[in-house]
């Protein structure tokens, strides 16, 4: 209870957004920093057998444990200490993240990536529900909304980075990781956990799943229609003959800086319901999927890769808009941490699906045009599926 008794006149301002907006960017980091360096890693492990479908796993695992964990970080969230948590998993992250660099077998770095991933569950869930307790009203849409552009800003400059520092080695990238650690000392400092925290009951309230239900069924897909280019985009490219990982990595940093014009533009767009803004979002999406699934062409292939990285960037504070506003604070984490689950999830299985869809269609171009008409199907399934009285996005919370 002592840490809550100064928070009722602390305002939090620019210092806690940045931080927040920082650890976010984490799960990005995880996310696409070794895209660039996937093949580098399947030569070097090519006598391991089935080393061509682990290794995009080392890649992958974490979102799986983002997706399963997450939702447990947010009844701890919810229960304990959203500041002590994160500050525990911002520690452990750079622990865990940083060990491929002296592992050896690809075994014991796939284990290290489930670590990574517990870490980065409790990270975005906290610094989310953090951002969401800090503020309210069209402020927390807007900053959602810069979170999702932040976190696409910064996967521009993870592929970049990724792409140049594979060039010396694909265990180099893994040194970024460490910066973890250095965030965790402003955060121990800046950050506080919300006073509302004393006033909470001590049995908590059960979570809204009629609230929740649609958001996050819907965000499931959204994630398999996320992660896919950024898994994929480098083996595209590599069949094609851009092998070089810096070339791939400024390619793939396109698509992310498209993802983050879009993010970007959340904050105007916010006044319009998911169900005006899913269809646009999963529309853009398909468009791209499709002229990448047409053609051989380098350019026309960043063109579909731009083209989804558009349709995402709205994806995304959409989806995490409409399942946070409206929850309480004793609901917050939990509904944050599952949100979050049924995303990293559906990550997670992006690449198997469209692995597996590419043998049984003939391969990953086809998959990839699949996966843009399932896309397409969604984007009208939307104007079914979500309600015409959901709530505006921007709505002040009560």
């Amino acid at each position: 209870m002592a840490l809550s008794t100064p928070a009722p006149i602390r305002q939090a301002g620019r210092t806690q957004l940045i931080l927040l907006l920082a650890g976010s960017c984490l799960s990005v980091l995880g996310a696409v920093l070794i895209a660039p360096v996937l093949p580098q890693m399947t030569d070097h492990f090519a006598g391991v057998p089935g080393a061509a479908a682990l290794v995009p796993i080392v890649l992958t695992v974490p979102a799986l444990m983002i997706g399963l964990t997450a939702p447990f970080a947010g009844v701890i969230a919810d229960r304990i200490d959203r500041k002590r948590v994160l500050i525990i998993a911002m520690v452990g992250y750079s622990i865990f993240g940083t060990a491929p660099l002296y592992l050896n077998s690809l075994g014991s770095i796939i284990g290290s990536r489930v670590l990574v991933g517990l870490c980065e569950a409790a990270i975005m869930t906290c610094c989310t529900t953090l951002i969401a307790d800090y503020w309210s009203g069209s402020r927390r849409s807007r900053y959602l909304g810069l979170q999702t552009l932040l976190a696409s800003v910064s996967a521009t400059v993870f592929l970049g980075i990724g792409g140049a520092l594979g060039s010396s080695g694909w265990r180099t990238p893994f040194w970024l990781y460490a910066v973890a650690v250095l965030l965790a000392v402003p955060m121990a400092l800046l950050i506080w956990q919300p006073a509302r925290a004393a006033a909470a009951p001590a049995e908590l309230p059960p979570i809204p799943w009629r609230k929740l239900r649609t958001p996050c069924l819907v965000t499931l897909a959204g994630g398999v229609v996320f992660y896919a280019l950024i898994v994929e985009l480098s083996f595209v490219l590599d069949e094609v003959g851009v092998t070089a990982t810096a070339t791939i990595g400024a390619l793939s940093a396109l698509m992310s800086l498209a993802t983050a014009a879009a993010a970007g533009s959340f904050a105007k767009l916010s006044r319009h319901t998911p169900r005006t803004l899913l269809p646009i979002a999963f529309g853009l999406a398909a468009a791209g999927f499709l002229v990448i699934a047409a053609t051989t062409s380098v350019p026309v292939i960043t063109l579909g890769a731009v083209l989804t990285g558009a349709g995402t960037g709205l994806l995304l504070p959409t989806l995490v808009t409409w399942a946070t506003n409206g929850l309480s604070f004793a609901e917050r984490g939990r509904g944050t941490g599952l949100w979050t689950g049924t995303l990293f999830i559906g990550q997670f299985f992006s690449p198997i699906l469209i692995t597996g869809v590419g043998a049984a269609v003939g391969g990953l171009w086809p998959a990839l045009g699949l996966l843009g008409v399932v896309s397409a199907v969604l984007a009208v399934a939307m104007l079914a599926v979500v309600p015409r009285d959901a709530g505006r996005l921007d709505v002040t919370e009560a």
